[in-house]
């Protein structure tokens, strides 16, 4: 489950959506907000063929198990609103895993305790004594959250009418290892040695534990797998499974999956998977996770007693490289040899940037370690960034802003800090006594955002002598910002949502001539998302023409990790390599080593490990058992942590992905986990596919066939043969305003790739827009997809199912388009057929 969400990063992601929630409940109605009176199962965002309650939050599957013709799905379940709380286990049944019944409430929180995620069984010896050899049991094993005291303990209930009533066990619980960390079993039958197998979660030690039954009461513990993989969350609800490789019954291999939160590889939750063996007592995984990077050109080590030609600003790096871990700091690990960047100088309070010189770009891959706050860099259409030692088409008057940008502190200014690159605006020029005005040319508001960096002095527009940075609408000051009498930059924020599609510009006026009578501004950029005082960047950042292009950040943690630039597009360019630490609260500073030019780029831990699916939306993905052929069918619940509770739908929130077909396939020479949906999602296509001639499409963007491929609810089948183009794929729920969400193939990454920045509502989190992707190669020489959209969600499934990217969305109900667009280049559309699907609620 992220069962409680009792560790101290789930803990944190709890307390922030209920936060959230709270705040949505006092806010206006959100655009699409559904009127009371509207028809079940027909609101803006309701899923039409996954599977949602209809009222409530719903999280975790749980309890999957197949019995007399049904499939059993029950869930985390708050009986009585709309956000995490009181979790029980809901309930419903299918015939065929898309056509769902919801049932009544199964097992219920108390004032005892929470029903946390867990599993189900199908008893049919009767080995626990609970039901008898002629009607056997359903037990479900569940963790126990004890409300007075947090521990997690596993418990039992039991059913002999199908699982429609349940009965606690008197003896409750069963396993109780007197933890707080210690939650949702997955118990089957392991018949070798005629015994119940449970797998079970130790979440913050990154463990999985293994326990053995005769009679589901009496537990024995066997063994313990991890930490291996990711580790940068909590793991959690764990599943164990067998599967033949390729199709051959006789190469059979175990899958181990943990569902991590945080830490996933597109950020926040995901479903983490390991290949390898089990004999009954011990998992052994294939991969022993030892990893050896490309070989190449050490650039910059950190291994003198100072930067070198590198430049410091601010004070968090302090004078040289550090020797490992600084004063207050957990435990700093991963770094090569005896120094690297370390920006916890006097704690996560400091702020600053170490950039590098600038260099000619003549290898394909910049390599390096990483470690320190996870706080991206956010991009966005920059507007200036003021280096290359000019003002460009930028208007100045008087004499405060000089003939070109300042590159940092001015004579007799303290300490100026905060600002990215080699360049600002600063009017300290001659002291505080200069005055004048720097005004940008006229520009559209195309997004939602315009951030900047600002410092100096505190005196706002439309005082005496304002020291202000302005927006300008129609020649009128529409918002402004100024400084806080420092000279650190801040970032801070306009929302321009209300000005859409109009003409602006930008003013800086510097009006004052006493104390603190200057201005400092940087990166002004026009962004989807708003860039957060408190939330500023930790980055490693490659900068070309002034402009960040490429950017990793850390991950909450103290221990370094490989990551990697692809700088093939800016060969022959002049380039910098920037770190930087505009962050002074939790995690707020970076830690970097090792940069290296090289061939093939370096994989992380996120990059090497196994994921049963790259989107931002699939988590505690767990198997049906007992199901007919032993089949092995999986389901994850689509939705994620660091969102969860600000999702805009109502009156329910939460909803499961559609059910998978999971496999054991050997790709690139690798035995990878694949899926597909299952072959009853078909049942709901309507006769008459729309179906798409072949085509070669070249920088354009069009429909694919016109409006009988449109809706809000299709499955598509499309097969692409890459020519010279560098992106191509299809777009659906395009509409009115410019909303799409893209699905792609970039060929020079040899990614597949959803981008849902335009998608529709996407601005009630941070950490919802983006792009996400999956690494995968032509089979044959083409790519194919198949693309589930419903209302509320894409499921994308590439090649033969080894990369798999499932989001949500939440578009206008009027974006319905699909178009096939080619990027810096050409394209063979193969073909594609678009089928429209029925509601799974008819």
């Amino acid at each position: 489950m992220s069962p409680g969400r009792s560790s101290r990063h789930a803990r944190t992601r709890l307390i922030a959506a209920v936060a959230t929630v709270c705040a949505l409940s006092a806010a206006p109605l959100a655009p699409h907000a559904v009127a009371a009176d509207t028809p079940p199962y027909s609101e803006t965002y309701r899923p039409q063929f996954h599977f949602t309650p209809e009222r409530n939050w719903m999280n975790d599957p749980n309890g999957l198990v197949y019995y007399q013709g049904e499939y059993h799905l029950f869930y985390q379940y708050n009986p009585n609103g709309n956000s995490w709380a009181d979790m029980s286990w809901g309930h419903a049944v299918s015939e065929d895993l898309v056509h769902w019944e919801e049932l009544p409430l199964a097992l219920s929180h108390d004032d005892e305790e929470m029903v946390f995620s867990g599993s189900a069984v199908v008893d049919e010896n009767n080995t626990s004594g609970l039901g008898t050899k002629q009607n056997p049991p359903m037990v479900a094993i569940y963790t126990r959250h004890d409300r007075s005291t947090g521990i997690q303990s596993q418990a039992l209930a039991h059913s002999t009418d199908r699982g429609r009533t349940w009965t606690r066990y008197q003896g409750n619980p069963v396993l109780d290892i007197g933890s707080k960390e210690f939650r949702d079993p997955k118990v089957q039958w392991y018949a070798p040695t005629q015994s119940w197998l449970m797998t079970v979660s130790l979440s913050t030690e990154h463990k999985v534990r293994f326990y053995s039954s005769k009679n589901l009461k009496d537990w024995t513990q066997l063994s313990e797998f991890g930490p291996a993989g990711a580790t940068g969350g909590v793991w959690e609800c764990p599943d164990l499974f067998p599967l033949a490789v390729d199709g051959d019954k006789s190469n059979i291999k175990w899958v181990l999956v943990v569902n991590i939160n945080p830490g996933g590889i597109a950020g926040g939750s995901a479903a983490q998977y390991f290949v390898g063996d089990f004999d009954g007592t011990k998992f052994t995984a294939e991969d022993d996770g030892t990893y050896t990077p490309p070989a190449g050109t050490v650039v910059q080590d950190f291994e003198g007693s100072g930067f070198g030609a590198w430049t410091a600003t601010g004070t968090a790096f302090g004078p040289g490289p550090a020797a490992g871990t600084l004063d207050g700091q957990q435990t700093v690990s991963g770094f090569d040899g005896s120094g690297l960047a370390n920006s916890f100088h006097s704690g996560d309070g400091t702020t600053g940037t170490l950039t590098s010189p600038a260099f000619t770009v003549d290898s394909p891959y910049l390599n390096f370690k990483i470690g320190g706050g996870r706080h991206p860099h956010r991009p966005g259409t920059v507007l200036a960034d003021f280096e290359g030692g000019a003002y460009g088409d930028w208007t100045a008057t008087g004499d405060a802003f000089g003939q070109a940008p300042a590159t940092g502190t001015l004579p007799g200014q303290q300490q100026v800090s905060g600002f990215q690159g080699g360049g600002l605006v600063n009017t300290f020029l001659n002291g505080d006594a200069g005055t004048g005005t720097l005004t940008s040319p006229e520009f559209t508001l195309d997004k939602r955002y315009v951030n900047f960096l600002i410092g100096g002095g505190n005196h706002p527009a439309g005082s005496a002598g304002p020291t202000a940075l302005e927006l300008l609408v129609d020649g009128q000051v529409v918002r402004s910002a100024t400084g806080k009498d420092a000279e650190a930059l801040e970032t801070a924020s306009w929302d321009v949502g209300d000005l859409a599609g109009k003409k602006a510009r930008i003013r800086m006026v510097d009006d004052n001539t006493g104390g603190w009578g200057h201005i400092n501004a940087d990166q002004i950029v026009l962004s989807d998302t708003e860039a957060l005082p408190g939330s500023q960047e930790t980055s490693v950042n490659l900068i070309v023409d002034g402009q960040v292009v490429r950017s990793a950040t850390g991950s909450d943690s103290e221990t370094l990790d490989w990551a990697s630039f692809d700088m093939r597009p800016y060969l022959g360019k002049q380039a910098r390599i920037q770190l930087v630490d505009m962050n002074t609260g939790g995690w707020g500073h970076i830690l970097a080593d090792r940069f290296t030019t090289a061939a093939s780029p370096a994989l992380s831990v996120l990059r090497r490990a196994g994921w049963v699916d790259y989107g931002k939306d699939y988590y505690a993905a767990v198997s049906w058992e007992n199901t007919p052929g032993s089949e092995r069918h999986m389901i994850g619940w689509m939705n994620n942590w660091d969102y969860a509770g600000a999702v805009p739908t109502s009156p329910w929130r939460g909803v499961q992905s559609i059910p998978r077909q999971m496999a054991l396939r050997t790709v690139d020479g690798r035995v990878r986990l694949t899926s597909e949906p299952v072959n009853s999602v078909k049942s709901l296509r309507q006769a008459s596919p729309a179906t798409a001639t072949p085509d070669t499409v070249t920088n354009t963007s069009k429909a694919l066939i016109g409006p009988a491929a449109e809706g809000k609810a299709l499955d598509i089948e499309a097969t692409f043969s890459p020519q010279d183009a560098d992106r191509f794929g299809l777009k659906v729920r395009t509409g009115a305003g410019g909303e799409e969400t893209v699905i792609g193939y970039d060929t020079t990454t040899q990614e597949l790739y959803v981008d849902r920045t335009r998608s529709g509502a996407v601005d009630f989190n941070g950490t919802f827009p983006g792009v996400q992707t999956a690494p995968l190669k032509t089979d044959n020489g083409r790519i194919r997809l198949r693309i589930l959209v419903d209302w509320s969600s894409v499921e994308v499934f590439g090649g033969n199912g080894e990369a798999v990217i499932t989001d949500q969305i939440f578009p206008d109900p009027a974006s319905q388009g699909v178009r096939v667009f080619a990027e810096n280049g050409s394209v063979k559309l193969d073909e594609a057929t678009v089928w429209h699907l029925d509601s799974a609620h008819d």
